[in-house]
């Protein structure tokens, strides 16, 4: 009878485990400039064949035409070398596309295909907070050190609210 009651118990318990965490963490890994950078897929809305942008060009904004409505495109290579991509990428390429809480879409320029890529959790580290302070890729918290055959890949994970809230600071 005790018996019972134990196993009764431990079948309960097993019941009641919270699920183990997820050590994968899965990514859109995409090129700007030498730059690897990624958003969680959580984050990422759509990638879209890249239409033309239209803005000044002065700043890091623009917008496009996507079905029926605007997006505004950010222009992180411009944020990050200080000039635009070379005129041939313009034409060709993909837009990633991210949702802010308040439901705009925001695209980003690149012009290679993004990747879909399972990181392990134990290939993220912390940035320090000295290096997100004074580095160009303030936008990122995190990055990735993927190994690979010959190499490492380092990737910089963007952090969506701190990318939206810096590019669009000085609208």
């Amino acid at each position: 009878m005790n018996s019972n009651l134990v196993n009764s118990q431990s079948d309960e318990f097993q019941q009641t485990k919270p699920e183990k965490a997820p050590s994968i963490l899965k990514l859109i890994v995409f090129i700007i400039g030498n730059l690897n950078l990624a958003l969680p897929i959580e984050s990422v809305y759509k990638v879209l064949n890249r239409t033309p942008v239209y803005g000044s060009g002065i700043k890091q904004v623009g917008v496009s035409h996507i079905d029926n409505q605007e997006i505004t495109v950010l222009d992180l290579y411009q944020r990050f070398f200080k000039s635009e991509q070379p005129s041939d990428s313009e034409q060709r390429g993909y837009l990633v596309t991210v949702q802010s809480k308040m439901g705009e879409l925001y695209g980003i320029p690149v012009t290679d295909t993004p990747i879909l890529m399972d990181v392990p959790l134990s290939a993220v580290r912390l940035l320090p907070e000295s290096y997100r302070r004074s580095e160009t890729v303030d936008i990122a918290r995190h990055v990735a050190v993927i190994p690979q055959d010959s190499a490492s890949l380092t990737v910089f994970l963007l952090d969506t609210e701190l990318l939206l809230t810096k590019m669009t600071k000085d609208l």
